[in-house]
This record gives C-alpha cells, structure tokens and sequence, in this order.
C-alpha cells in the first residue's frame, strides 16, 4: 500500500541477491549490475525516478545473502509493498524488510561492521557449483587458522587491496577472521569495519597457499609487512565470496 505524502522519508530495504549474472553491485557502462535493476524495478513500482544507495560495492560474481540499501521518497511505503516488489523483481533478487530510517541515516557510512564469507567445497558438487570454491587437496586447516588470527592485529592491508583501487586509505580493522570446517565444506568468515576492493578474495587466497604448505606463517607475516600487492598471492574465484551481515546502530531506525 503507497499514501502519497510531500515530506521526503527515507528507507531502508534489507535484501539478497545471488551475483552470478551481474557485474556487480555498482552501476556499470558495459554491464548489467544489481543497482540498476533495483532503480529500474524501484522507479517503476513507485511512479518516479528512484536511486538507491547501497551498503557497500560487491565485485561481479559476488552474493550477498545480506545487504542493505536506502533510497528516499515522498510515499508513505508499508510491509505489504515487500511481496508487491518481490513479485516484480528478478528471481535472483529477493526483498526481506523495509524500514524508515531517520534521514540522516545512510546504507554504507552508517555501517559499523561487515561479515563475509567464502566458501570452498571439498568435495564436487554440482548444486555448490555457483555457490562455493571447489577444492581437492590437502589443507592444514590449523595453520591457516593461525595465519587468520595474525589478520586481527594488522591494520594495513595494502597487501591485499587491489592495485590501483583509488583508496583514501587501506586501513580496516577486524574483528573476526576463522576458518571452520563443516562437513565437506572450509568456510573462513571475517568481520571488518570496512573492506577494500578485492581484499577479501586477496586475502583467501593467500591463506589457502598457507594450508598448501607453498607460504610459510613467517612468510604469511612478512607479506603483510611488505604492503604490497604483488607479495601475495592470487584472488580466489568470486562465486565463493558471500555478503552475510552488516551491524548498525538501533538508534538510525525511526520504529
């Protein structure tokens, strides 16, 4: 159900998507991505241009299980204009909630953390095919664990930031970074206050040469130290990499 209003609200939309046919969150010359399918579905549905902003900038190939973005109106928008939308959406773009949020509030400075997850099956199956990694071979999965846990105390991650990404700055702090193996799946999980373009997957995939005994933790040290991009090791593929929390504080939301 729309009322109409003059004032301008704004909103927040908690949703999904799965990545696998777009070129990745952000609006794109040369692609389709999820942010112009959501303006395009939004703008339709509400009878007027509507932009969206999202939590943060999700690469080709990327899910999120998670994610958040805002956009402002001057409709009074209800619950019932979630099943509206996801009867008008792309099945691989699912809404979950709305809720009005204080104008000041914002989808991506307002966040106070991010969890991803990348996921890597061990053993093949075609059902995991575009939702994980799949790789047989070997793993200590408890070196891995202790190169993760060095990740906690390092706030430059230069090393594993994409060359020639535009940062202001490549510091992040984290909070979480831990393998777990559950049945025929290795999962690392890892939160941050923010991400860098490419870091998580640089970051994977590096930790994975530690399991395959080719990076030594003294070497996985030395990478970090080095701020350099070239030292470690080569981005995992991005249909393992999943979007599943984004924390903000309860005082944004207006019910």
């Amino acid at each position: 159900m729309l009322i109409f209003l003059l004032l301008l609200h704004r909103y927040f939309i908690e949703l999904s998507f799965v990545g696998t046919k777009y070129s990745g969150w952000q609006l794109q010359h040369n692609g389709i991505s999820v942010q112009q399918t959501l303006n395009e579905k939004l703008s339709l549905k509400l009878g007027r241009k509507v932009e969206v902003t999202g939590a943060g900038r999700t690469d080709a190939g990327v899910h999120a299980e998670f994610f958040v973005v805002h956009f402002d109106t001057n409709v009074e928008i209800e619950q019932d204009f979630i099943a509206e939308m996801n009867n008008f959406l792309p099945n691989d773009i699912v809404f979950h909630c709305i809720r009005k949020v204080k104008p000041d509030a914002h989808a991506r400075f307002s966040a106070i953390s991010r969890t991803y997850q990348y996921r890597i099956s061990t053993k093949k199956n075609p059902f995991l095919y575009e939702f994980s990694h799949y790789y047989y071979g070997k793993l200590d999965l408890e070196k891995m664990n202790i190169a993760a846990k060095i990740l906690l105390s390092v706030s430059d991650f230069t090393s594993f930031s994409k060359l020639h990404g535009n940062n202001k700055t490549n510091i992040c702090k984290l909070t979480k970074s831990e393998w777990k193996k559950q049945g025929d799946m290795l999962i690392f999980t890892i939160t941050a206050d923010r991400f860098l373009r490419n870091m998580v997957r640089a970051i994977v995939g590096t930790l994975l040469d530690v399991g395959k005994g080719k990076i030594s933790i003294e070497q996985f040290k030395n990478i970090i130290d080095g701020k350099n991009r070239s030292l470690a090791s080569s981005s995992v593929i991005a249909k393992g990499l999943f979007l599943t929390g984004i924390e903000y504080d309860s005082e944004i939301y207006e019910e």
